[in-house]
């Protein structure tokens, strides 16, 4: 299937997108979208029972993690938010680890200390999820700086929310970056909410990607609901980092489906609103559509996904549930990091 990318709104050369998709990579496309929306289930169904403490769900926003990272290696590196499930699966993170932590288990990527807020596998590159909002503005930044002082060919990406986009670290990450021309691509999840107020009370623009042009860089704003717009549009400003030119910024329009936290009472909006864009604007469901009327994917194929992803849960649950708690001597534990040796 070849398509070409929508552009809703672009401050730099003009370009075409235009990109084939595979069955292979249709399939590994929505596996994703899958395995994080069923991750996602998971955690509000067992909320509050094995999972304690605060959670902020991703669903409805699958497409921009997936669409991002499917351009990444293994060696490139994310940060991430508060609402980080997503991007920490879409990485390569395994399942299970992910649950055990969210469990509070030993076994999880941090030992069942940090939490759904506070994810993180070095080992694919996902730096960590961050309960600060606008956290991994510097974080993303400071791994691009690592990047070229070693003359490396890694890209960092910086996930934020709309929100995240008014405060000081945005202007102090993207000014150093476009000075500097470092590899990193700051990826603007706008889900029309920060917290509990909405975007367009808070704009002075119409796309947040307009601001890029501030720094002398390009800005790219697309449906963040269609995996492959996002894809095919990250992939551009991905291999222009890599290749040296420098910072970009993306930005995905999309929508929170769930309350900013679970337990939210969404006061701040109607049920009408929320199931508009769920019956309308799923992007999973946009995708399944579209990639078997075009014959990319068949019924037999999304079938087999959902199978092979009720075996990977399934042994997620029972690895989580099995694990053991951290023991109490261990809090201590973790709380500085080694010594560094540096080669003079």
């Amino acid at each position: 299937m070849v398509r070409q990318t929508k552009i809703l709104h672009y401050n730099g050369r003009e370009d075409k997108l235009t990109e084939t998709l595979t069955k292979t990579q249709a399939v590994e496309l929505y596996t994703t979208m899958r395995r994080i929306r069923r991750f996602e289930e998971t955690v509000k169904r067992l909320h509050g029972k094995q999972i304690v403490g605060p959670a902020h769900l991703y669903i409805g926003e699958e497409a921009v993690a997936t669409g991002v990272c499917s351009n990444l290696t293994r060696a490139d590196y994310v940060t991430s938010t508060h609402r980080g499930h997503g991007h920490t699966l879409a990485k390569g993170a395994r399942v299970d680890r992910s649950l055990a932590e969210l469990f509070g288990k030993s076994t999880g990527y941090c030992k069942g200390k940090g939490g759904s807020m506070h994810l993180a596998d070095f080992s694919v590159g996902m730096l960590g999820a961050n309960g600060v909002v606008g956290g991994g503005f510097n974080i993303a930044t400071g791994a691009a700086l690592a990047v070229r002082q070693r003359q490396g060919r890694e890209v960092a990406v910086c996930f934020f929310g709309d929100g995240a986009s008014s405060r000081g670290t945005f202007h102090e990450a993207v000014n150093l970056a476009a000075s500097w021309k470092l590899p990193v691509v700051y990826v603007c999840e706008n889900n029309s909410w920060a917290s509990t107020t909405r975007f367009d009370d808070i704009k002075n623009v119409d796309y947040l990607s307009i601001r890029a042009a501030g720094y002398g860089i390009p800005g790219i704003s697309v449906d963040g609901n269609d995996v492959l717009t996002v894809r095919d549009a990250s992939a551009k400003l991905i291999n222009r980092a890599r290749r040296g030119e420098g910072p970009s910024i993306l930005e995905c329009k999309t929508y929170r489906i769930e309350g900013h936290f679970l337990g939210d009472p969404q006061h701040y909006r109607t049920p009408e609103e929320v199931k508009d864009v769920h019956d309308h604007n799923d992007p999973i469901e946009r995708f399944r559509t579209k990639a078997l009327l075009d014959g990319v994917l068949t019924q037999n194929d999304i079938d087999k996904i959902e199978e092979k992803l009720d075996k990977e849960f399934e042994e997620a649950l029972e690895f989580a549930e099995n694990s053991p708690f951290p023991k109490p001597e261990e809090a201590l534990e973790d709380i500085y990091a080694g010594e560094v040796k540096i080669d003079e």
